[in-house]
């Protein structure tokens, strides 16, 4: 446990790899002290507090939490909170996806992707709240533009991103004027890890419904990110569509 710092804190979720790791990094260069949570990533977690802590001293941590289990939820807020004794953002990056045709979902689908897109970024807002509402804090979620036009065969991934907009703006009305809540809905940013044919096309077919002809990078979330976090003082209740236009010819 440290002592309270004067750097601002926040709270990322999934926050040991891909677009959550990128958006450590990018904090923590941009001053903040960082509560990165995982659930199963705990080398990759580790090795990056230690790669942010070589650069500033005591200023990134890792916790693991189920964020189906609302007690571990707590336990990661309380420890958040504990470390510096402060929380300026909570970033809700974490997010299960996977298809769910119907036929063949089941309730472990379901609990699944309604627990990282919905049910943790609820809980962990409320748990965080009062100390957000402190420091003026902001909470980001991390939405999808499949929240509004469904993508086939992912009918519960779809209703959770849906339910997370909504949170959103709910959120925004409620922790209002302390807090500020904004969602960001990444279109084609990083392809799922497999390589084979059928993925080639399928990505290609999605690249030539972007408007701009190409996907976009990890600079392009944790930049629309630390917007929202430092410069962006009269925005609430926003969904930021950052996805080369997909979303206007979907």
């Amino acid at each position: 446990m440290n002592a309270e710092t004067t750097h601002p804190v926040a709270l990322i979720t999934g926050g040991a790899q891909r677009i959550g790791a990128a958006l450590a990094e990018y904090l923590h260069a941009a001053g903040y002290n960082l509560v990165i949570h995982y659930r199963h990533s705990r080398q990759p977690a580790e090795a990056l507090v230690k790669k942010l802590n070589q650069h500033r001293a005591n200023s990134a941590v890792c916790f693991a939490a189920d964020l189906q289990d609302i007690a571990a939820l707590q336990q990661l807020a309380e420890q958040a909170l504990a470390q510096w004794k402060r929380l300026d953002a909570l970033i809700n990056n974490a997010s299960a996806f996977s298809p769910t045709p119907i036929g063949s979902a089941t309730e472990q689908d379901w609990d699944q992707l309604i627990a990282s897109n919905m049910k943790a970024p609820f809980f962990l807002a409320q748990a965080l709240a009062p100390t957000l509402k402190k420091y003026a804090g902001c909470i980001i979620n991390m939405a999808d533009i499949y929240a509004e036009k469904p993508l086939a065969q992912h009918t519960i991934y779809c209703m959770a991103k849906a339910g997370n907009v909504m949170l959103t703006k709910s959120l925004a009305v409620e922790l209002a004027p302390a807090v500020r809540v904004n969602g960001i809905a990444p279109g084609a940013i990083l392809w799922p890890s497999a390589t084979d044919d059928s993925h080639a096309l399928q990505q290609e077919k999605i690249l030539a419904r972007i408007p701009l002809q190409r996907t976009g990078s990890t600079s392009d979330i944790v930049r629309t990110v630390l917007f929202l976090l430092r410069d962006a003082p009269y925005i609430t209740g926003q969904i930021f569509n950052v996805d080369g236009g997909r979303s206007l010819q979907y």
